[in-house]
């Protein structure tokens, strides 16, 4: 039983890659949405949570079938999903007129916890990438002028890059957050 459910996660990709792929790439709409004003968000911090998601899933699992078979990959998807059926949810509702407390509460608190980890997850499906980058040549290029690209070390540049969007975007999430919840910190009583 349990290396069924090994085998599940080992098969993720395969069983739901091609409708995150296309889920994922449906949600770059939601930058034109906010750009028209349908959703009123800050587009910046969404291109940045967007641009990751894209480059994870494309050019990092999508490329490299052996990364597909990570369970990364069914944690990643996890992860996503979860983020997003309460986000998109709380935005639908809230374009409508609609507010639940508690989905409104849901929205901007769950990410505190499930947002590091995925970047976590992302960080470890690129290091777990690296090895198939470099043995294929995937993406590695030579540029006329005796210049090459080689894609391992634009994916660790990446992989810094990942964490200080991750604080930019946590940052300006916190800061919705309290926006949105009206939540200060307790003042003390003075004696």
């Amino acid at each position: 039983m349990l290396q069924t459910h090994m085998d599940s996660m080992v098969d993720t990709f395969y069983a739901i890659g091609l409708v995150m792929q296309l889920c994922q790439s449906i949600s770059l709409l939601e930058l034109l949405h906010i750009y028209v004003g349908i959703e009123s968000s800050f587009l910046f911090p969404r291109f940045l949570q967007l641009t990751e998601r894209i480059i994870i899933l494309f050019v990092v699992i999508t490329s490299q079938e052996e990364v597909q078979e990570k369970y990364v990959v069914c944690v990643l998807f996890i992860f996503w999903n979860l983020l997003d059926m309460v986000r998109y949810t709380y935005s639908m509702l809230s374009v409508i007129g609609m507010s639940y407390t508690v989905l409104t509460w849901l929205s901007q608190t769950l990410w505190m916890p499930i947002y590091p980890l995925c970047v976590l997850a992302e960080a470890f499906a690129i290091y777990q990438s690296l090895p198939y980058f470099e043995s294929f040549g995937t993406y590695s290029t030579k540029l006329p002028f005796d210049l090459s690209i080689y894609f391992p070390y634009v994916l660790k540049i990446y992989l810094m890059m990942l964490f200080i969007g991750m604080y930019f975007t946590y940052s300006h999430l916190y800061s919705e957050r309290r926006e949105v919840l009206r939540v200060f910190p307790v003042k003390k009583k003075k004696m």
